[in-house]
């Protein structure tokens, strides 16, 4: 307890404290600042006591607006920068498939036609429907326009087609917009990218939790090995392998593809589980690796050990306190790898007959190539991975407080 005050003044509740200072052992008492502080609140009268909770709140109040107004400013800027980048990304797939072929696509409707019929003058009318005697900025202007408002007069196949908005070109395949195309055929390719990435994912987290718990014995070498031995054997491999001792050979799997969820959703998991598992067991390594790396330096933090000595069992303490804070790094690679999904797994789409992005891509490259088709799969996939990364930027800074926005 502080000693009684000798002199002050009662009005201002500021009060002086002779014995504070000991003149016999020649310094002060041992009171800590938050004990003074108490104290001398305590004793202060009731103006003093609202004016300082009046000041904190205050503060804080200023604090958090401008944090809030930190986080503001730093979404804006990356949103602005994920637009450049989009933009920029957008004219580099321009340039490289509709200037980088040439004047090729002009050349492969010409031939189409009867025999003799692809004359000079023929072939010069198709350039000028296809734009090819405008300039490299009209040509992209239009494109881009396209896709926000539709395009008129569309050449393709020796006929003119209008493009309704959002206007990525027609597909030579299928005659059709390849919007439309994308709308039929990418709600396979969520389905693979939704159910294999959540078992990667829950399957990695695990494992890396284990090891890090199991650290330095032969339970942590055998996982760490296993995780480094599919790694190293590539992937179409593995589907391959799958799909034929799973599928063909044993029976396991009899059925595999895809099959609308909205029809039968306990079908859809048929036909799907199989891929799953795959993109599961091949998925799963790097994060085991990754989570353990994360767990056993988080396991070594001072709240970790005051946990311990406090009692807390093994299991909460390694899931609950451990996991929760070596989760955040995990999670960012997971939104760029989820993304990399959403535009399209070749081989897995090709091996399983998934009629999805990547198959589709795949055959759009194909003799003659549908142009239209594969700069759009390079395109979205592109667009994608953009976005992930931007909506990680964001979030990482809630789900981590200690990552400081600027």
């Amino acid at each position: 307890m502080l000693p009684e005050p000798s002199r002050g003044c009662p009005r201002t509740g500021v009060w002086l404290f002779d014995d504070l200072y000991q003149p016999d052992l020649g310094r002060t008492l041992d009171l800590s600042s938050a004990e003074l502080r108490d104290q001398v609140v305590t004793s202060a009268s009731p103006a003093v006591v609202a004016g300082g909770r009046s000041l904190t709140a205050a503060r804080a109040t200023g604090h958090a607006a401008e944090k809030g107004s930190s986080v503001t400013g730093f979404v804006v800027r990356r949103i602005l920068s994920s637009l450049l980048v989009v933009v920029l990304t957008s004219m580099f797939v321009f340039v490289l498939f509709f200037k980088g072929m040439g004047d090729a696509p002009a050349r492969n409707y010409c031939e189409q036609l009867k025999a003799g019929r692809c004359t000079p003058e023929k072939l010069a009318t198709i350039k000028h429907q296809m734009g090819y005697d405008k300039s490299l900025v009209h040509n992209y202007a239009m494109w881009a326009k396209g896709i926000f408002v539709g395009r008129e007069n569309v050449y393709m196949d020796g006929k003119l087609y209008d493009c309704p908005a959002p206007c990525l070109g027609l597909s030579i395949t299928t005659g059709q917009p390849v919007w439309n195309d994308l709308e039929e055929r990418y709600p396979a390719t969520l389905t693979l990218a939704i159910g294999g990435s959540i078992m990667y994912l829950t399957l990695g987290v695990f494992l890396g939790a284990l090891a890090a718990l199991w650290r330095g014995s032969a339970a942590d070498r055998f996982l760490v090995g296993g995780t480094l031995l599919v790694s190293a054997i590539p992937f179409y491999v593995i589907c391959l392998l799958s799909w034929i001792y799973l599928s063909l050979q044993l029976q396991i799997f009899p059925n595999t593809g895809y099959y609308p969820i909205t029809d039968d959703p306990l079908k859809t998991i048929e036909y799907m589980m199989l891929p799953w598992l795959v993109l599961g067991l091949t998925g799963c390594t790097g994060y085991a690796r990754f989570t353990r790396g994360q767990m056993v330096e988080t396991l070594h933090e001072d709240f970790i050990r005051t946990a311990q000595a406090k009692g807390v069992r093994t299991s909460k303490l390694l899931f609950k306190h451990a996991l929760r804070a070596a989760i955040v790094p995990v999670i960012t690679i997971f939104g760029l790898d989820f993304a990399f999904l959403l535009g399209g797994t070749i081989f897995i789409e090709q091996i399983f007959s998934i009629n999805g992005i990547g198959y589709w891509g795949l055959r759009a490259l194909t003799t003659p190539i549908d142009i239209n088709v594969v700069s759009a799969t390079v395109l979205i996939g592109a667009v994608l991975i953009v976005v992930a990364n931007l909506l990680v930027d964001v979030f990482y800074a809630f789900l981590d407080p200690r990552v400081t926005v600027t």
